[in-house]
């Protein structure tokens, strides 16, 4: 199943610096984990903002949630999850290529 998460890290930015070093180089690691086991599938700044949005893969709402919640960032984020479901011209076009 696949997500639209959306990430305000702008609390971070609140630490002392050698704190928010830190929590941002565990995050950096820990998202790299995360797009070679497939969960972060795709992942693009916000400009002029400090937050990201992504297409997030897991099982169901649950396991997100689960990974979610292991994220470095995550006490000092915002996250806003949508589920996507597929759109029918996304089937076409697949059925097109056969």
């Amino acid at each position: 199943m696949d997500f639209l998460v959306r990430i305000d890290g702008s609390r971070v930015f609140e630490l002392p610096a050698d704190e928010r070093n830190a929590v941002v180089q565990r995050e950096h690691t820990h998202a790299h984990e995360l797009q070679a086991t497939g969960v972060l599938r795709h992942i693009w700044r916000l400009p002029g903002q400090r937050g990201n949005i992504g297409i997030w893969s897991a099982a169901d709402a649950d396991a997100l949630e689960n990974v979610l919640t292991g994220l470095p960032i995550r006490p000092y984020a915002e996250i806003e999850v949508t589920a996507l479901a597929t759109h029918p011209l996304t089937l076409e076009a697949a059925a097109a290529r056969g």
